[in-house]
């Protein structure tokens, strides 16, 4: 019993693995998560137990506030605005990032759209190697987007992503003139005034989002170096994507050497087409 407990102390003081960890941010719809689950799916991860898993996603969404319930008499007429920085509880999303950049097991909050509240249940995540979270605003705020060792940002067509979200939320039972006025009245200029500005910070813009399989497959290649060990840049580097960019640029002197000839294309092919 003595020994076994010298052991769970000698456990408990070992050092914790320091995930690499991602910010995927976007406007409404425009394809952050479908990045994340493709990214996900070409690195073999999507089938792994997820106690296992050396990548894990987030969404943003997990951190909106409970309503009051003057709130979500409002929510459920479509009259409040969840595109607002202060819809969101950034000091938990703080917190739960902190602990999972110090490798520790976390709880992460359960988000009900249709009732819009909080649920009991919540999700466990387990220490991962890369941590991919995604949201209309995980670079809002400072000391959140500090947090990324790499931002992207997905770029996708207003229109198609108006579109997404009109199909989107008819599904989930909304009305859709509803659904209409809120993007006019609160989700278009939240966009514009606290989205969009910060593409600027992003380190790669993914145009077009999953159907750019070339960027896509740059980011998963140098996510498998990191999690393959062959290079640790993201650990010399201070926290500005730095070590992504000279990836890219060691990449693309490899394709230029002898042993691959000017003209010769280097795909990395996914194992399947996106639809």
């Amino acid at each position: 019993p003595a020994m076994a407990a010298f052991e769970t102390l000698d456990e408990s003081e070992r050092p914790r693995h320091r995930p690499f960890l991602i910010g995927v941010s976007g406007g409404t719809a425009s394809g952050k998560s479908t990045v994340c689950a493709k990214i996900m799916e070409l690195l073999g991860q999507n089938k792994v137990d997820h106690r296992q898993r050396k990548v894990a996603i987030i969404s943003q969404d997990s951190f909106y506030r409970v309503l009051t319930p003057d709130q979500k008499a409002k929510a459920l007429k479509g009259q409040y605005n969840f595109d607002h920085p202060d819809a969101f509880d950034n000091d938990l999303m703080y917190k739960t990032l902190k602990d999972i950049v110090e490798g520790r097991v976390v709880e992460v909050p359960t988000y009900d759209f249709v009732t819009h509240s909080r649920l009991e249940d919540r999700i466990t995540l387990y220490p991962a190697d890369v941590v991919l979270f995604e949201g209309i605003l995980v670079f809002y705020p400072q000391k959140v987007r500090d947090m990324f060792h790499m931002k992207l940002f997905v770029d996708t067509d207003s229109d198609v992503r108006l579109s997404r979200r009109v199909l989107r939320d008819v599904n989930r039972g909304r009305d859709l003139e509803q659904i209409l006025t809120q993007y006019t009245t609160f989700v278009k200029p939240a966009f514009e005034e606290f989205c969009l500005p910060t593409k600027k910070y992003a380190d790669v813009i993914i145009p077009r989002g999953v159907d750019n399989m070339v960027a896509i497959n740059l980011i998963v290649q140098h996510i498998q170096d990191i999690l393959n060990g062959d290079i640790c840049k993201w650990q010399r580097t201070s926290i500005n994507g730095r070590g992504f960019k000279r990836a890219i640029s060691e990449q693309g002197n490899m394709q230029t050497s002898t042993a691959n000839p000017p003209g010769k294309r280097i795909l990395l092919e996914p194992s399947s087409r996106p639809h």
